[in-house]
């Protein structure tokens, strides 16, 4: 008896030794993680509000965009890819350096202050993977475990921006390798999104939620009109993607030198918002996602516009990240085109914000746990038929040249040449 007792002991002390281990180091980068991100959010929140409060700020968009293209010169990364590095190092490439972190952290700052169309989440990426990599170095793990700790770190600052800790992990996990899903690194993920999203929410920031209206009954029709729109949104990704490779390649072809390139982006930006009037695409743009998931939307081509002015600002060199524009063009679009289908607009706009997020990133898991935690549980089967059609016929596009799609997404198509 006692000899059966020390062999299950026995068996059981790896895992209880890598709970352990990575209850200590989890909670390490998530404390780290929740820090930074209460930081970053904060700066953003206070720096957008001055801009609201001055609008004149706009103008100092090309001095903004010098800094921070000389920021990244001076500190030996001008070529650094952004969340591009972070997604790489996770299969085991370049580590990003621990002065990523700042410099992704100034930068965005500098382009929300100045009005550049960014958001924050992309950034989130890679302030969170380059403070877990520089833990991960400092503690010398090993290869495997420090691509873990990366995620980990991943997780961690979405969590603490977006206050959605269960997106934020799947999210680490799915967007690297889309079709391989590492369950090893998912305790370790959660706990570390768990603990950074309890810190900005401790200190009184708000994470992300929407009330969600119009639902309709579930039924054949209402599903075949959610299709219609995520069909839609699926094809709204792929241009969104499309503009957003192509915006940087021309301006590389046509302005090698990256100090002329972030001048004239912001020049563009400049013109374009006072061409269009309203200020509304400047920024992240999160009061235009709350009018639209509320039914209201200033224009139909809003989402066009945005689409534009991201592309003008991250193309150029500015810094930030993608999500919350991409939040903001599937929720007009969708409260545009929703009533076209059927559908109620602040519904079709939940229904689109989720959908094209699906197809940006091919995250299929974590944008339904997005809808989740941002619109609560009703109508999970509406979003989940949105994601999978999105995920399915947005191809092999997606905001991220970095991510590795591990199988094709038509694998399901029948194989003629073994049916005869």
């Amino acid at each position: 008896m006692a000899q059966k007792l020390k062999a299950r002991l026995a068996a059981v002390l790896p895992s209880l030794r890598a709970l352990g281990q990575w209850a200590g180091l989890a909670g390490l980068t998530g404390a780290a993680c929740g820090l930074a991100g209460a930081a970053f959010a904060w700066c953003v929140a206070q720096v957008t509000a001055l801009r609201a409060a001055h609008t004149w700020l706009l103008l100092l968009m090309p001095l903004a965009g010098l800094a921070i293209v000389f920021s990244y010169r001076a500190a030996g990364m001008a070529n650094d890819s952004g969340t591009n590095q972070i997604i790489a190092s996770v299969r085991g490439g370049e580590r990003p350096p621990v002065r990523l972190a700042p410099l992704i952290f100034l930068g965005s700052v500098l382009t929300h202050l100045t009005g550049g169309s960014a958001g924050r989440e992309g950034a989130a990426l890679q302030i969170g993977g380059s403070i877990s990599a520089g833990i991960g170095r400092l503690l010398r793990l090993g290869d495997r475990n420090l691509n873990t700790i990366i995620q980990c770190g991943m997780a961690g600052l979405f969590s603490a921006l977006f206050g959605t800790p269960l997106t934020a992990t799947v999210f680490a996990l799915e967007v690297v390798n889309v079709g391989h899903f590492r369950y090893a690194a998912l305790f370790p993920c959660l706990l570390s999104a768990l603990i950074a999203n309890s810190i900005p929410r401790a200190l009184g920031l708000p994470g992300e939620h929407y009330v969600l209206s119009g639902l309709p009954e579930l039924g054949a029709v209402s599903l075949l009109q959610c299709g219609a729109l995520a069909v839609l949104a699926a094809l709204v990704s792929i241009a969104f993607c499309a503009l957003m490779h192509e915006a940087g390649r021309l301006y590389q072809k046509h302005l090698p030198n990256p100090y002329l390139r972030a001048a004239a982006g912001a020049a563009l930006v400049i013109l374009l918002t006072i061409a269009e009037g309203s200020g509304d695409y400047n920024g992240a743009g999160g009061p235009i996602i709350e009018l639209a998931v509320e039914g209201q939307v200033h224009a139909p081509w809003a989402f066009a516009l945005k689409m534009l002015f991201t592309a003008l600002t991250l193309g150029a060199g500015f810094r930030g990240g993608e999500i919350v524009p991409t939040l903001f063009i599937g929720s007009t679009l969708g409260c545009a085109a929703g009533p076209l289908f059927g559908l109620d607009p602040a519904f079709g706009a939940a229904v689109a914000m989720i959908a094209l997020f699906c197809g940006v990133v091919n995250c299929p898991l974590a944008s339904i746990f997005l809808s989740i935690e941002l619109f609560g549980g009703e109508g999970l089967l509406f979003f989940a038929l949105a994601c999978s059609l999105s995920f399915l016929l947005s191809g092999r596009y997606s905001l991220y040249s970095s991510q590795n799609i591990v199988y094709s997404k038509l694998e399901a198509r029948l194989n003629h040449e073994n049916t005869h």
